[in-house]
């Protein structure tokens, strides 16, 4: 009986061990297959052309420094006419390129709205990307007020060494040393305020103009023109007439937008919790910035064609969050509003055809 019982046991640990080994091997099989399918959808994947002719818009990066695990930082990509451009490079939003299938190497060049920190902490990795995934023989052209030369010197400086490896590494056809970093062109910012045509090539027109974000200055926002369509990208700012003129008759307004009460309650919590400094820079920063509301008045003053809204301050984790964070805006305004997430595109692809949202996620 001892016997048949060991001889039983034996088997049992001998069916389990071959079905264990069974199993691994076919995960890993598994695993390699659903990697191979992967790669090949990714190195296939070309929204751009997949976007077709007209002008589009996509919110890359929507979020703001407070921390949203959902939202990079503050990146707008127009493509026009088949041509890539971004306006700012906050963090997270270049590999969020890579992911919505439009590609880094492919950006022609970058407008900066200012100078803080999330609107150009990913320059760096802009600039290193683009060349190494493109081949260029030129640097990226950075676009922006005075202090952007200050800016992109200050990233070329940072990544001379990377530079100087990945050439050793690679060799110069595949990253030739010419193309690396960027190469700022300044634009001087007008004493009466007024709008000045920055970039005008091959049907792509892009007029800048001064916007209100004191203590920071300079501090400016966009408009992409191109085949009859028009998008604005307000930058951070407060609401101000000088953007509202800018944006007259525009299809798509992206403007910035801070829900003051809902920092108010950050504020709150942050104090009762004994983080002072915290909640001091929550009461700081309603006074440089626009809510909702007042962002759909701009809209409405404008004549804007669509409101959405991005660099959403503070984070919303959760879409239940999103009527709050909109409360009032339509008794201001009844149009079209969107608070946009990573990876939405707005594409306007003829002068008679309505806006149609899609995304890229």
């Amino acid at each position: 009986m001892k016997k048949l019982v060991t001889w039983a046991l034996a088997v049992t640990v001998l069916v389990a061990g071959l079905f264990l080994l069974i199993t691994q091997v076919f995960a890993v099989q598994l695993g390699q297959r659903g990697f191979q399918r992967a790669v090949k959808a990714q190195l296939e994947t070309d929204n751009m052309a997949a976007l077709g002719p007209g002008l589009h818009v996509v919110t890359v990066g929507t979020g703001a420094p407070l921390p949203d695990p959902a939202r990079a930082g503050p990146m707008t990509a127009i493509v026009a006419g088949g041509r890539l451009f971004v306006v700012d490079a906050g963090s997270g939003s270049v590999r969020n390129l890579g992911r919505f299938g439009l590609p880094v190497g492919r950006v022609e060049a970058v407008f900066l709205t200012h100078f803080h920190s999330d609107h150009i902490d990913g320059l760096g990795e802009l600039m290193l990307m683009r060349w190494a995934n493109g081949g260029h023989d030129a640097p990226l052209p950075v676009l922006g007020p005075p202090g952007t030369s200050r800016v992109v010197d200050g990233f070329n400086t940072a990544y001379a060494l990377d530079a100087t490896y990945r050439v050793a590494h690679h060799g110069e056809a595949v990253v030739p040393r010419s193309g690396f970093g960027g190469e700022a062109s300044v634009f001087e910012m007008p004493e009466t305020g007024a709008e000045q045509i920055v970039y005008d090539r091959e049907g792509v027109r892009v007029v800048m103009f001064p916007v209100s974000h004191d203590p920071v200055y300079p501090a400016v926002g966009y408009r992409f023109e191109h085949a009859g369509r028009s998008a604005v990208i307000s930058g951070d700012t407060t609401y101000n007439e000088g953007l509202v003129r800018a944006a007259r008759g525009a299809d798509l307004l992206v403007h910035e937008a801070l829900n003051a009460d809902m920092v108010g309650e950050v504020e709150t919590q942050a104090e009762a919790n004994g983080r002072a400094r915290a909640a001091k820079i929550m009461r700081d920063i309603p006074d440089y910035h626009t809510t909702p509301v007042e962002a759909a008045r701009a809209a409405r003053e404008a004549g804007a064609g669509m409101l959405v809204l991005s660099h959403l301050v503070p984070a919303l984790p959760d879409r239940r969050l999103v009527p709050y964070f909109l409360d009032g805006v339509k008794k201001e305004w009844n149009g079209p509003v969107v608070v946009a997430e990573d990876g939405d595109v707005f594409s306007l692809p003829s002068e008679t055809e309505d806006i149609k949202r899609s995304d890229l996620r």
